[in-house]
């Protein structure tokens, strides 16, 4: 049986998201989802974008049914490339940074989705969040 991600677990990545996005100063929303891409844990900082609300969900959607990072997905998704267009397959999908799987022992656990700042700040936040999750 392929390992679970568990609310606590979930909760720690979360956790660890909204530290940096308090340590960088940029209210983020957050979001966690299962390897199934369904939503396990979110929050919404104070003075978030509230149109981030979505993307932050969908970049952690696309993340875990993809197995990708949504930057790598954006660079296979650019004009020419072998992916262009599968943004607009499975119910909308996003291809910029800030969507980074949650692996333990190889599998695809989940994934996290941050939205509401510069791509560059999303990534750094769901790059702290990748880091505090359990890999047991």
């Amino acid at each position: 049986m392929a390992p679970r991600l568990a609310l606590a677990d979930a909760q720690k990545v979360l956790d660890a998201a909204l530290a940096k996005a308090g340590e960088i100063g940029q209210p983020m929303n957050v979001a966690v989802v299962d390897d199934g891409a369904h939503l396990l844990a979110f929050a919404r900082q104070d003075g978030a974008i509230l149109a981030s609300v979505e993307i932050a969900i969908g970049k952690a959607r696309t993340a875990a049914l993809l197995k990708m990072t949504t930057a790598v997905l954006g660079e296979a998704a650019a004009p020419g490339a072998p992916l262009y267009g599968i943004e607009v397959t499975n119910g909308g999908l996003v291809i910029f940074g800030g969507g980074i799987p949650l692996v333990r022992r190889g599998e695809v656990v989940g994934a996290i989705g941050v939205s509401a700042g510069s791509v560059e700040q999303d990534t750094q936040v769901a790059e702290a969040g990748v880091a505090a999750f359990p890999k047991r």
